[in-house]
This record gives C-alpha cells, sequence and structure tokens, in this order.
C-alpha cells in the first residue's frame, strides 16, 4: 500500500485524501493549526500538525511516504509567507527530501496565491526533480472546478507513483 502526505489538507485535500483512500492508500494530511486536525480525522485520514514554512516539521512525516502532495496554491498568509513556501521554504525541503523514501512529488499550480510565485514553485519542483530524478507532477487544474481538480490531482497521484 502507498502512503501519500498531503500538505495543506483543507477541504480540496480531504477530498483528494478520501479519493486515495478509496484506491487503498494510507493517507496523511497535515494543517498548521490545531483546529485543522479534527476535520482531517473526520475525513478518515491520519491528521499531523506541520507547517510548510518549517521544512524540518514535514520531513519529520515522510518516513514513510511514497508521495508528497503539496497543495498551497490556496495558501492564506502574508506575502513573504506565500513567497517563501513557494520559494526557500520548498527549496530546501525539496533538497532534503532526495535522503528520504520520498519517490514522488506532486506540486499545486493554481489557485489564489499569486502566479509568478506559483510558477517559481512549479519552477524549483521541475528543477528538483530533473536534477535527483525524483518523478514529480505539476498539476494547474482550477481549483474552483473540485471535481475537475481533484480528478487532475488523483492521476497526477497515480503518475508520481507509477514514474518511481
Amino acid at each position: 500500500m502507498a502512503r501519500a502526505l498531503i500538505v495543506g489538507c483543507g477541504c480540496r485535500g480531504r477530498m483528494l485524501g478520501e479519493w486515495l483512500a478509496t484506491e487503498g492508500w494510507a493517507v496523511r494530511g497535515t494543517s498548521r493549526r490545531p483546529q485543522g486536525l479534527a476535520a482531517i480525522e473526520a475525513a478518515g485520514l491520519e491528521a499531523a500538525l506541520a507547517d510548510p514554512e518549517r521544512p524540518g516539521t514535514l520531513l519529520d512525516l515522510v518516513g514513510d511516504v511514497a508521495v508528497v502532495h503539496l497543495l498551497l496554491g490556496s495558501a492564506a498568509g502574508e506575502g513573504e509567507l506565500l513567497e517563501a513556501i513557494h520559494g526557500p521554504r520548498l527549496e530546501s525541503l525539496l533538497e532534503r527530501l532526495v535522503d528520504t523514501p520520498v519517490r514522488g512529488v506532486v506540486y499545486e499550480a493554481a489557485g489564489s496565491v499569486d502566479a509568478a510565485l506559483l510558477e517559481v514553485g512549479a519552477g524549483l519542483v521541475r528543477a528538483a526533480g530533473e536534477r535527483w530524478r525524483i518523478p514529480f507532477e505539476i498539476v494547474s487544474a482550477d481549483p474552483a472546478d473540485a471535481e475537475g481538480w481533484c480528478e487532475a490531482m488523483a492521476t497526477a497521484s497515480m503518475n508520481a507513483l507509477s514514474s518511481a
């Protein structure tokens, strides 16, 4: 059984997690806030407190994970926080993932975050994938179309896993 880590497991993340679980995946979802954990657990997923601004909190969760899903395209926060999690913090996380069991990365490149920041993040994921030969998927599906978005994410998840 493959295990997924969903970083940013809000409403759409839980929808993806539920879909992956029906396909036999074990799914762990993260929230930056303790109050978000109950909703993740209510969806039947394993909940974990972690912050994409602090990559070490995510690395503590990947010891048994095959595919990491970075669902931060609609992350909320100040401009500096968003720049960090789609820039230097993301780059740090990707550099450290190479020494873990993770064998695929799915990056959400659409949402309410400034498109230029999402393109920076997508570029970092592409570069890491090419440098370290880690399968990656960049998903640009419109999050406003929840069903289409979930289908695109699920396909990307399967592609990342099968490419590993």
